[in-house]
């Protein structure tokens, strides 16, 4: 797969068959659209591309850039896994945001990609002040000779799936029901920094992690999750909240990661979240919380 940044280039080597859309988490309904994308450019034979924004829209239309699903580096990971032979990767900056729906076809769609083909969902916006819609997108088509294929909406338990809606139930812990809408597990990037040492003194020396971007952040509580280090996966217990045993006022993300042994300070792991197992607890003493976190682990151990 290549990537592929449109600042300074032209697509003039092939025709292109391009999904649009932010693709935040790359959820199933995402995965179908993509899917559908990767199997009419084979019948077409051109090639199959998404268009990613290095940033969301939303942080330059309206500076309220939403926590994120998954970051670009996940984003071009599971793009590969599904068959992905291109993103082209493009600022969303002030020039682009004023660019008219048709504009933007005719310098983007067109002469920076080459784009024969565009698959979007039904709620796809685009043009300044997201002023065109599916319906406008396909007269543009027709008009440019470009095929638009405008998908249905996705459901899950009856409800439209949207990104939206599943950083809602990431927020309230459903972990479960974010596991099948996304089709993988919810996961963070971060990096191990120095914390209070303090786990290492109850018998579970925790790591402690810093995302890398504003991810959505999971509900307080203890968690069965992964942890991926250096391409290998341990499974692990997280515990997300403001150790309120100590008494402590800033939120802390802590993976106790069992059978592993070995300094990771520094590095730059990745946590998928498996199970919601209990909230945050307030215990009356250090040694309630220790009787706890084996419960814990053990639970984890027999779970996995």
């Amino acid at each position: 797969m290549e990537i592929i940044d449109l600042l300074n280039y032209n697509e003039t080597r092939f025709n292109t068959a391009i999904a649009l859309g932010n693709f935040d988490g790359i959820h199933i309904g995402h995965q179908q659209l993509i899917k559908t994308m990767i199997s009419k450019s084979k019948e077409l034979g051109i090639k199959s591309s998404l268009l990613l924004f290095k940033s969301h829209t939303k942080t330059i239309v309206d500076n309220n850039r939403p926590n994120m699903i998954t970051n670009n580096k996940q984003k071009f990971k599971i793009a590969e896994e599904l068959g992905i032979d291109i993103i082209y990767l493009l600022d969303f900056d002030d020039k682009i945001m004023k660019l008219s729906g048709q504009d933007f076809v005719k310098d983007i769609i067109i002469n920076k990609m080459n784009g024969k083909l565009l698959v979007v969902g039904f709620d796809y916006r685009f043009g300044y002040k997201a002023s065109g819609d599916s319906n406008y997108l396909m007269e543009l088509g027709k008009k440019y000779g470009i095929d638009v294929i405008v998908l249905d909406p996705v459901y899950e338990n009856n409800e439209i799936i949207s990104s939206s809606s599943i950083r809602e139930l990431i927020a309230n812990g459903n972990i479960m029901d974010v596991l099948n809408i996304l089709g993988r597990p919810y996961s963070i990037i971060g990096k191990v920094i120095p914390g209070k040492n303090r786990g290492n003194k109850l018998g579970f020396p925790t790591a402690n992690i810093e995302p890398i971007d504003n991810y959505v952040i999971p509900k307080n509580g203890v968690y069965m999750t992964n942890t991926i280090i250096d391409n290998n996966r341990y499974i692990s217990a997280t515990n997300i909240g403001y150790n309120p045993t100590f008494n402590e006022d800033i939120l802390k993300i802590e993976t106790y990661i069992l059978n592993f042994k070995g300094d990771i300070y520094g590095k730059t792991l990745e946590i998928e979240f498996l199970e919601f197992l209990r909230d945050d607890i307030k215990f009356q003493t250090k040694e309630d919380l220790i009787k706890q976190m084996k419960i814990d682990i053990e639970m984890i151990k027999l779970r996995h």
